[in-house]
Order: structure tokens, then sequence, then C-alpha cells
């Protein structure tokens, strides 16, 4: 429940860092904090963070990816939409995660599975069907679809690197904090060549969030996700994806004026509908899944 309150009200979040501050420089503070205070929890526990180039490499790369990339095109995207819509592009993930871990992994995609992908892909359709029908690629509307599907994209890549990490025995807490560090490195990088200034916001809306967005949805949220994968198992954790977007579009409804419709309310419904199909396995599967 923590992790999905989190997670689900960090999109109205995002909101508040704009204005002052280009969003590219929102995500440098962000991840500059989350990963100082991810480098001061390892040094803390006595954990190794010096590792080999052959280690250092991936993790960078997969820190840009779901750190750095992913956060950079969903803050700029998130202008041009209300933060209760990217939550709910972003829980395409889960789609995507089948099908990136299908070609990765080798593994096959089953009947379920498929169906449940095919009715969130309706359902998505149904949410923007207005933006469809009206679509226009100069549109603000269009924009910001574009741009958190293509941040989603990179998360996914991102997490199934982590995946990846994890089948080859590296430990969970270091990838992530150096992916942050690399992250926030790559973020500089980007902010720096594309030209923006590295100033500061001093209100309360500016400065609260940043600290929320980085300690609690970046820190606190990850280490929920870890102790939930550690109690219930990796797929039934995966339901975080599902609900979150449910808490953003409430908050949205309440703080940006977000305006139901029978095509939001109903595609929103077979986008949920469709990830607990695709995360709910059947009783042969979890009889097959003890056998081996």
């Amino acid at each position: 429940m923590a992790t999905v309150l989190v997670w689900g009200s960090s999109w109205l979040g995002i909101k508040f860092q704009y204005g002052v501050v280009a969003p590219g420089t929102s995500v440098v503070y962000r991840f500059a904090l989350a990963a100082a205070i991810m480098v001061a929890f390892c040094l803390f526990t006595n954990r190794n963070l010096l590792w080999p180039l052959r280690h250092q490499i991936p993790v960078a790369i997969q820190g840009c990816l779901l750190f750095g990339i992913n956060f950079y095109l969903i803050y700029h995207g998130t202008q041009y939409i209300t933060s209760g819509l990217a939550a709910v592009l972003f829980s395409t993930v889960v789609i995507m995660n089948i099908i990136g871990n299908a070609i990765m992994f080798r593994t096959r995609i089953s009947k379920r599975v498929a169906s449940g992908a095919l009715v969130g892909l309706v359902g998505i359709t149904t949410v923007f069907w207005r933006e469809i029908q009206a679509f226009d690629t100069a549109s603000d509307t269009t924009t910001g679809i574009f741009l958190v599907l293509a941040g989603t994209l990179s998360a996914s890549l991102g997490m199934l690197s982590s995946a990846l990490f994890q089948r080859r025995g590296l430990p969970v807490i270091e990838t992530t904090t150096l992916g942050m560090v690399y992250g926030a490195i790559f973020s500089f990088a980007a902010s720096w060549a594309l030209g923006y200034e590295f100033n500061f916001d001093m209100s309360i809306g500016y400065i609260g969030s940043l600290f929320y967005l980085a300690i609690f949805a970046s820190v606190i949220g990850f280490i929920c996700y870890l102790t939930l994968l550690g109690k219930i198992g990796a797929d039934r954790a995966s339901y975080a994806t599902v609900v979150f977007p449910l808490v953003s579009l409430t908050l949205s409804t309440f703080f940006e004026d977000f305006q139901w419709t029978v095509f939001t309310i109903s595609g929103t419904a077979l986008i949920v509908f469709g990830n607990v199909i695709i995360l709910t396995k059947t009783k042969a599967e979890r009889a097959e899944k003890k056998a081996s």
C-alpha cells in the first residue's frame, strides 16, 4: 500500500516542479539528492560500491535508462498532459516488460498474457480516443503522449537490465545506488548540453515536492517495493503498477481539474483489467512453476 500511495502521488509531485526551473534541471536535483542518500545508506551499512569496470559500464547504461532518460522524457512530457493520464501511460510498462522479457530471456508469451496486453492496448486507445481523432503531430497533447511513452520504454529497458543483473548475482541495492549516480550525471550532462540554467526555486511548493520525489518516491518507494518483493514475490508485487494510476487520476481530479469522461472511465478500467489478466497466473501455470 505504501508503494502504491507514494508512486501514485509522485506524478502530481512532478507538476509542482514546473515554473522557474527547467524540467531537465529538476531531474538533476532529484536524483543527485536521491543518489546522495542512497550512497550514504550504502556507506553506513558497509556496502561496497567500488565495482570493477566490467560491472560499472552495464550499470551505468542501466542507470541512464532507468533514472536518466526515463525521467528526463517523462518530466518534459508531463508538462503537456495531466499527471493522472501520464501515470496511465506509464502503466503500459507491464506490457513492455512482458515483451522485453520474452525477447531478452527467450521466454514464451502465453495466450493469457497476449490477451491481457491486447485488452490494455484497447484501453489506452479508448482513454486517448479524442486525441487520436484530432491527431496533430504539432499539438502539445500528442507531444506529451509520445514523450511519456518513450520514457516508459526507457524505464522498461532499465528494469529488464536490472532483472539481468539479478540473474548474474549483482545486489539490487548497490546497482540501484550506482544507477542513480549515473542517472544524475547523465541528466546533468544533458541539461548542460541543452543550455538549461542550473537555477533554483526557493518556493515551498518546489522544495517540498523535490524532497518528496527524491526521498519518498525515489528512495523510500524503492525500499518499500523491495520489501514487498521479499514478502509476496515479484508477480504479486507488480500489482502496484496496476493500482497507482488510479491514485494519480484521483489526485488529478482534485488538483488539476481532470474531467472524467466515458472514454477515460472505460479505458482506465480496461487497462487495469488487462494488467490484472497479465499478472494473474492460472492454476495450470502455478502448478507448472511448482513442478519445475
